[in-house]
């Protein structure tokens, strides 16, 4: 069973970058699709991005053109490059094997200040 775990997150200005890494600890990694989804405080998960496993990416409309998802299988990570973030991009951000959620890793804190 793969578990994931979230890792770069972090306290940024406004308009500021980060990107977030995601590593799966099995074999199983490559074939999954890997969701990123978020928690802005007070509020439910919320689907942010998701890359197959041939490393097709789609994203929310709100992210478009700022966000970038990637993947490397032989490292079974993923990667969230983050750039011009803005104040609505706080919140608890999470790796995931489904969109649900149900399947996702502890999370890293991401804050954007003014």
């Amino acid at each position: 069973l793969v578990q994931l775990v979230e890792s770069g997150g972090g306290s940024v200005q406004l308009g500021g970058s980060l990107t977030l890494t995601c590593v799966g600890n099995d074999f199983g990694f490559p074939y999954y699709i890997i969701y990123w989804l978020r928690q802005a405080p007070g509020k439910g998960l919320e689907w942010v991005s998701d890359i197959s496993a041939e490393g097709s990416t789609d994203y929310t409309d709100s992210v478009k053109g700022r966000f970038t998802t990637s993947r490397d299988n032989a490292k079974r990570t993923a990667y969230l490059q983050m750039t011009s973030l803005r104040l609505a991009d706080t919140g608890v951000y999470y790796c995931a094997l489904d969109i649900s959620g149900k399947r996702r890793g502890p999370g890293t804190q991401v804050s954007v200040s003014a």
